[in-house]
């Protein structure tokens, strides 16, 4: 499907950016940004996130410092395909918690000409890839890794490290479950009996 660009005249040509992290780095912050901008740049904007996200809203995306944005809550990435239509960018958050189709899902629209951004945990708990974001960080033509500020030492961190006995791969959580810590402070709190 060859799409114009009705401003300029000009092919429409997608792709895909990912903002990746851990917990508290900024990466739903960063994609609140960039979908604003393309709003005011009267860009036609969807955003989608897992209907398991309910954490601050059942319906919004929220950042930890409060920004928000309205998004469509989806159970599967199918679901994003079926309700994008005429839109210039699709921002899609929480991607690690989606199935293992949505890679598919953002290059059928990056292909159709749509910017798809797209926000994650690129780690789970265990410092393990997350979900889908490996495929992801793969295919995109732009990634941004975020990173927080480790709550032991105060260097870079890149790992969420749960704080809670749970072994559930998906355990939605705040500072009360979660902290980022950096490499080694990571190695040392999970070397503890």
């Amino acid at each position: 499907m060859f799409l114009e660009n009705i401003k300029h005249g000009s092919p429409r040509k997608g792709w895909i950016e990912v903002v990746c992290g851990s917990m508290f780095s900024g990466k739903t912050e960063e994609l609140i940004r960039r979908l604003k901008r393309a709003q005011f740049a009267k860009q036609k904007v969807e955003i989608f996130k897992p209907q398991i996200d309910t954490r601050y809203d059942d319906v919004k995306v929220v950042s930890h410092q409060g920004n928000e944005i309205h998004s469509t809550p989806v159970p599967a990435s199918a679901n994003i395909l079926l309700l994008a239509n005429d839109v210039d960018v699709i921002g899609i958050d929480e991607a690690q918690f989606f199935d293992m189709e949505l890679p598919n899902v953002c290059n059928q629209l990056a292909d159709s000409g749509v910017r798809v951004i797209v926000a994650g945990l690129d780690m789970d708990y265990l410092g393990k890839p997350f979900g889908p974001m490996p495929q992801l960080l793969a295919c995109a033509e732009y990634v941004t890794k975020v990173h927080a500020i480790c709550m032991e030492c105060g260097n870079l961190a890149h790992v969420s490290h749960r704080k809670i006995l749970n072994n559930n791969l998906v355990l939605l959580g705040e500072t009360d479950s979660y902290e980022p810590l950096c490499r080694d402070c990571y190695n040392k709190a999970m070397s503890r009996p």
